[in-house]
C-alpha cells in the first residue's frame, strides 16, 4: 500500500511539474507591416525567458536566487516602442558580424567590400541589421530544451556584405536552468559571419551595480586594440594587466583602473577550434546566483556597460555605467583583416554553426 501511495505521489508531482512548463505567445505590435510577438518560455522550475522576434531579443530572464526567489537578471525594456527608439543592443542577436570591423571594409577575392559604418567610420555589430529585423519564428522542442527557432534572410549586399544569407537562431530553455543558443547560416557567395548574443546580465536583478560580481574567464591572451577599439592583430598576454580574469576576480577591485572606463576586451579562450568548453563563470554572492558560459566559439568579449547612461529601463530603473556585463561569445573582432585570427569565412555549401550555453545555478 505504501508503495502504491508513493508511486501516486511521484505521478502527481510529475504531472504538476509538466503543467508548469509552457510556451506562450502574445502580440506585441507591428514593424513595417510585420507582426512582432513576445514569447514566454517557462521551465519546470519556474525559470522564465521572454524573447521577441524583433532582433531575437531576450527581453527578460527570471532566474531563482539561493532562496528560490525569481529576479529578472537582464537589462531591457517592457515595451516594443522603447526598443524601436534605439538602444545599445539590449539582449539582441548580433550579425552579420559581431563587434567591430576597422574602417568598415575588408578585402576578399581581390575585391574591396565597403560596409555600413555606424560608429566613427567603423562597422559595429553589422550595422545592427539583425537587431532591427523582424524574424520569422516557430516553437521547437528537443533534447536541449524548449523554445523558439528564428529565421531571417539577409539579401546579397545588405549593409555591404556579399552573399544571400539564410540565418537561424535557436533559443531553448531546459529544466537544468540553462539557455541553449545555436546560430546557423548558409550563403550563396563567399562572405564573413560572426554572430553573438548581446544580453546585459546583472545577477542581483539590477538592484546594485556589478562591482560585487566575481568573474573568471579561461583565457591567457586577448586581442589588443587601438584608439578605434579595433584589433592591432597582436594577441598579448593578460598576465599583469588590470583586466586579467584567469582567476575569479571581484569586478569592482580593478574596473576603475582600466582604460575606457572598464572592461571592454575580447578574451582569446584556451580551447581548440570548434571545441565546446566552459569559457567563463560569474558569481553574485548576495543573491547566490551563478552563471557558467560554455561555447564553441574562440573568444568572448566582456563589456561592463561602460558607456551606459541616460536610459530608463524596465521597472523604472535608470541604467548607469557598470549596471551590467555582456558576455559575448564570438570570433575575434575584425578577423577578416587579420590572417592570424581564426577565420570567419563562410563559403557556399558550408554551414556556419556556433553554440553558446548560459547555465544558471546557485553557489554551494
Amino acid at each position: 500500500m505504501k508503495k502504491i501511495l508513493y508511486l501516486l505521489a511521484v505521478l502527481m508531482m510529475t504531472n504538476c511539474t509538466t503543467k508548469k512548463k509552457s510556451i506562450q505567445k502574445e502580440h506585441w505590435g507591428e514593424v513595417k507591416g510585420k507582426e512582432v510577438s513576445l514569447y514566454t518560455i517557462t521551465n519546470s522550475n519556474g525559470m522564465k525567458m521572454q524573447i521577441t522576434n524583433l532582433g531575437c531579443i531576450i527581453t527578460s530572464l527570471f532566474v531563482p536566487d539561493k532562496d528560490g526567489k525569481l529576479d529578472d537578471v537582464v537589462l531591457g525594456f517592457d515595451n516594443l516602442e522603447a526598443y524601436l527608439a534605439g538602444h545599445p543592443s539590449f539582449g539582441t542577436t548580433v550579425g552579420r558580424y559581431a563587434n567591430r570591423i576597422k574602417n568598415a571594409q575588408f578585402v576578399m577575392n581581390d575585391s574591396v567590400y565597403k560596409l555600413t559604418a555606424n560608429e566613427d567610420g567603423t562597422s559595429l555589430h553589422g550595422g545592427n541589421e539583425f537587431r532591427d529585423a523582424v524574424w520569422d519564428a516557430e516553437t521547437v522542442s528537443n533534447e536541449n530544451g524548449e523554445g523558439i527557432r528564428f529565421h531571417y534572410f539577409s539579401p546579397d549586399g545588405s549593409f555591404g556584405f556579399p552573399g544571400n544569407l539564410d540565418v537561424y537562431a535557436t533559443y531553448l530553455l531546459n529544466d537544468d536552468n540553462a539557455i541553449y543558443v545555436n546560430f546557423q547560416a548558409q550563403t550563396d557567395k563567399d562572405t564573413h559571419v560572426n554572430m553573438t548574443n548581446h544580453s546585459y546580465f546583472n545577477l542581483n536583478g539590477a538592484k546594485d551595480l556589478i562591482y560585487d560580481h566575481r568573474v573568471m574567464i579561461d583565457a591567457d591572451t586577448y586581442t589588443e586594440f587601438d584608439e578605434d577599439i579595433t584589433p592591432t592583430g597582436k594577441l598579448p598576454s593578460l598576465k599583469g594587466t588590470a583586466w586579467d580574469l584567469k582567476t575569479m576576480t571581484r569586478l569592482g577591485d580593478k574596473i576603475h583602473d582600466i582604460p575606457l572606463n572598464g572592461y571592454h576586451h575580447c578574451y582569446v579562450l584556451n580551447k581548440k577550434e570548434g571545441e565546446m568548453k566552459k569559457a567563463a563563470e560569474v558569481i553574485e554572492p548576495n543573491s547566490g546566483r551563478k552563471l557558467e558560459v560554455f561555447t564553441t566559439q574562440p573568444g568572448i568579449t566582456l563589456y561592463a556597460s561602460n558607456g551606459l547612461d541616460h536610459i530608463t529601463g524596465k521597472y523604472g530603473i535608470a541604467y548607469k555605467p557598470h549596471a551590467a556585463i555582456c558576455l559575448e561569445t564570438q570570433h575575434h573582432p575584425d578577423a577578416m583583416n587579420h590572417p592570424n585570427f581564426p577565420s570567419t569565412l563562410l563559403k557556399p555549401g558550408e554551414t556556419y554553426s556556433e553554440i553558446v550555453v548560459y547555465d544558471f545555478g546557485i553557489v554551494k
